[in-house]
């Protein structure tokens, strides 16, 4: 499973905002103000090829009363769940009395720890981590997260320390297709999985969070070997009370990285909730392949059916390629549409693209539609090949590709999904931006015709003379 960093400090010193520049995104709260992040965020980064599950965590103060004990509660969880802790100083400030009992605290864990010195940008970088090397938790890594200055160097550092992979996990390629069935708490899951599986293989009961972590279960289905993860429902943090269920929202994480095609589980009588599209964000993240599985979809009136596709069709539109399968866990309908919409997007995610054919479709699109010029000068894309799988990847080489705006991206990616007539999996395009691969074949051209110049000039002067 992905191992698990934490990123722990008093208030102010920049979490959120080295929690945003090491995921990539802005899902953590930010702002010149102590205090402000209470509860634990969670999002995917990566080291090289190695993801991990990153947690934010809130301030911790030395004396923890009401609101801010709670929030320290909060941190100790996360630091007894993560493998690395990324113990956050600032630069700007020096030591002060709080980051000396967080140490504290962090030595009495007997976790293992990176110390990481936040906006050093301003600062004389030797004088101002001399001031941490008394707190005897090592050399910390300079950086400067809100300009992203120094996250290549605390990547290596944390590349060092994370756990080596699993060598059963790395060896375990037997052909099992990996499907992670995810969603909000009582919607189904474990339902539909013993109603995928034929008999009661895992609990399931009328009561939100009755499933706590993700269990790993094997099937066959016409000669095809699955695996299916049952995963843990996840609630807004707001309503998330109880401990157990809050490390849930880890292995559910764990789950989508994990899986090759993900079933999305919606329970049509409630609708599309904030819950549904913030699920959705992590399996778009991480580029999986998706099915989306309407649920109780037998006890609803005609009327209401039409509401709930009617409110998929304007809010799903950017996951349009995502396959939506009616059926009913409970009832048994729909389950042989939704395998078959499963190995769809598993054979798609997997498809081979020949570079010929990729480089034809490309050719076909860009005179179907130009890319718009960058200062007055044309954007050329040359070929294309693919990239790698899970979810496809298509690399397009060419000039001034930096300036290549995302409506056009979607464009080519949407014309690469038709041409291969992909479904329930994204497609990557990617640009890469570089010389003329036939540059050094036209300078010995011109060599050869400057060398044959000087010979016809030499024989013309020789014929003159005689």
């Amino acid at each position: 499973m992905l191992p698990v960093i934490a990123i722990v400090g008093r208030p102010n010193v920049g979490k959120s905002t080295l929690f945003n520049a090491l995921t990539r995104t802005r899902d953590a709260l930010v702002a010149d103000l102590p205090g402000v992040t209470r509860d634990r965020q969670y999002g995917i980064c990566r080291v090289g090829q190695t993801p991990f599950v990153l947690i934010d965590t809130g301030g911790l103060v030395s004396q923890a009363e009401g609101i801010d004990y709670l929030t320290a509660q909060q941190v100790t969880l996360a630091i007894q769940e993560a493998a690395l802790v990324l113990f956050l100083v600032s630069a700007r400030d020096g030591l002060t009395n709080e980051d000396e009992a967080v140490a504290a605290k962090l030595r009495q864990q007997g976790c293992k720890v990176l110390m990481v010195a936040n906006k050093i940008d301003g600062t004389n970088p030797d004088i101002a981590l001399a001031d941490f090397a008394s707190l005897g938790l090592g050399d910390a890594v300079p950086v400067a997260a809100a300009h992203r200055r120094g996250m290549e160097a605390l990547m290596s550092e944390v590349s060092e320390i994370l756990p080596p992979v699993d060598e059963e996990e790395e060896e375990e390629d037997d052909g099992r297709r990996r499907v992670a069935i995810i969603g909000r708490p009582n919607v189904g899951k474990s339902t539909l999985v013993n109603r995928l599986l034929g008999e009661e293989r895992v609990m399931a009961y009328d009561m939100p969070g009755t499933t706590r972590d993700s269990i790993r279960l094997a099937m066959e289905r016409n000669g095809t070997l699955y695996e299916l993860i049952d995963t843990a429902g996840v609630r807004r943090r707001s309503r998330v009370d109880d401990t157990i269920e809050k490390f849930s929202v880890i292995k559910a994480l764990q789950a989508i990285e994990r899986a090759h095609v993900v079933v999305l589980m919606l329970d049509t009588r409630e609708g599309l909730t904030d819950q549904d599209t913030t699920l959705l964000g992590h399996v778009l993240q991480q580029g999986k392949a998706l099915v989306l599985a309407l649920n109780k979809w037998d006890g609803l009136e005609q009327e209401h059916r039409e509401q709930v596709l009617s409110e998929l069709d304007r809010k799903l539109q950017y996951v349009s390629w995502a396959r939506r399968i009616r059926l009913s866990a409970l009832q048994g309908s729909g389950i042989g549409e939704l395998m078959k919409a499963i190995d769809e997007a598993w054979h798609s995610a997997t498809r081979t693209m020949p570079t010929p054919e990729l480089t034809r479709v490309l050719r076909d699109a860009v005179e179907s539609h130009q890319p718009a010029m960058s200062k007055g000068r044309a954007v050329r894309l040359r070929y294309a090949h693919s990239g790698g799988k899970l979810p496809p990847k298509v690399i397009i080489h060419g000039n001034r590709t930096s300036s290549i705006q995302p409506a056009y991206r979607r464009y080519l990616e949407n014309t690469f999904i038709r041409h291969f007539r992909l479904k329930g999996t994204p497609i990557s395009v990617q640009f890469r931006e570089g010389d003329n691969p036939f540059k050094d074949r036209k300078n010995e051209l011109s060599d050869r015709q400057k060398a044959k110049r000087r010979r016809l000039k030499k024989f013309t002067s020789r014929k003159r003379k005689s």
